[in-house]
């Protein structure tokens, strides 16, 4: 199989216009024509992690951190970046970073964290903007289903968990083929009215290449009208973070106790208990503390992420539990995610885990 089709699958469930505009995920290293051998799945493609991928015969590293982040200006091997793109380069390994578009997917790093809790009704907690777009098209009554079908399996129409969704209003078209033309329906140089159906559908932007080929296939027009419209509404299946509810009330202790059984973690840093019970969960995979306000205006109880600095933990203004777990402990089952993902197309190919451990912070007790 070639890298591409491995890519291609990845940015079904994570599409890179999804990824935030300072990140640079994709592929690093590596041609997407070779033919893959096995995957090697990772959070950071360190030298370790490469040298481990040559040893189990794998020529891809699927990593969630970009090894290549910022712009470098020379490769001499001076530091952990350049090393391991040395060794990648040097050993035709293909490196691929699955990063912010992974985390702004419902069904993606957040989404891994609040499973792993057991949260139930998770939701993004801070849904994405400017990111759907309207479709209105204008179809003969007997091919306004086809027309529709054609839509939906581009991926239109799809709002929350409903699928299939469209409004649909009949009317009248008129129009006047012209010389040279082939209509469908009347004559050249005849005015010409037909009964339509006015179809309206709500597509996320980034698919709107796909969407709109398709209309154009299926429609029996040879001219077709069509209007896009970019919405103001929020994208509920796509953002930063997640939020959802234990499946029982849990008094904090007892939470903060389940939180380093299930992140297995040496620690946690908190803010002051406030002796509520613990419903509502908030979280966010990495570093999260940007979501701190949507967290309490969410009404969570506790709110769980990475990187969060002194000043920070005083935004929790006593209203809600702020819980530093670490970086890396946040993002640790992204790993598992990714092979999920994979394993389920590509049930029969190679997708191992790396047991390379890349997490640069330790503790001392």
């Amino acid at each position: 199989m070639k890298i591409s089709e491995i890519i291609q699958h990845l940015e079904s469930i994570a599409p890179p216009a999804l990824q935030e505009s300072y990140d640079n995920a994709g592929l690093l290293t590596g041609n997407s024509g070779w033919e893959c051998r096995g995957i090697l799945i990772c959070l950071d493609a360190t030298e370790e992690v490469i040298q481990e991928a040559i040893k189990k015969n794998c020529n891809l590293v699927v990593a969630h951190h970009p090894i290549l982040f910022r712009g470098i200006k020379r490769i001499t091997g001076t530091d952990y970046v350049q090393k391991a793109l040395i060794t990648s380069i040097k050993n035709d390994i293909a490196i691929y970073a699955i990063h912010t578009n992974l985390d702004n997917v419902i069904e993606g790093v957040s989404g891994k964290m609040a499973q792993i809790l057991g949260l139930q009704e998770i939701q993004v907690l801070s849904p994405r903007e400017n990111s759907l777009e309207k479709l209105y098209t204008f179809v003969p009554v007997e091919n306004a289903d086809q027309v529709r079908q054609a839509i939906f399996e581009a991926g239109g129409g799809q709002i929350g968990k409903y699928a299939g969704c469209s409004f649909n209003a009949e009317g009248t078209g008129t129009f006047t083929a012209q010389a040279g033309t082939d209509p469908y329906i009347g004559k050249i140089g005849t005015p010409t009215s037909a009964k339509e159906i006015k179809i309206e559908v709500i597509f996320p932007a980034h698919l709107k290449q796909g969407v709109i080929s398709a209309m154009l296939k299926a429609h029996p027009y040879e001219e077709v009208a069509y209007d896009l419209i970019r919405l103001e509404n929020n994208y509920a299946l796509a953002g930063s973070g997640a939020i959802g509810l234990l499946p029982q009330p849990m008094e904090e202790g007892r939470f903060l106790h389940l939180l380093k059984q299930k992140f297995n973690l040496p620690l946690i840093r908190h803010t002051p208990l406030l002796n509520k019970p613990v419903s509502r969960v908030a979280l966010c995979g990495g570093a999260g503390s940007f979501l701190i306000s949507k967290a309490l205006a969410a009404g969570a109880n506790f709110f769980l992420t990475g990187d969060i600095k002194y000043h920070e933990f005083f935004d929790a203004n006593s209203r809600m539990v702020l819980a530093d777990i670490g970086h890396f402990e946040s993002e640790q089952f992204t790993i598992d995610l990714l092979q999920e993902i994979l394993v389920e197309k590509f049930p029969t190919f190679a997708v191992l885990k790396s047991g390379t451990q890349t997490n640069p912070v330790n503790y001392y007790f």
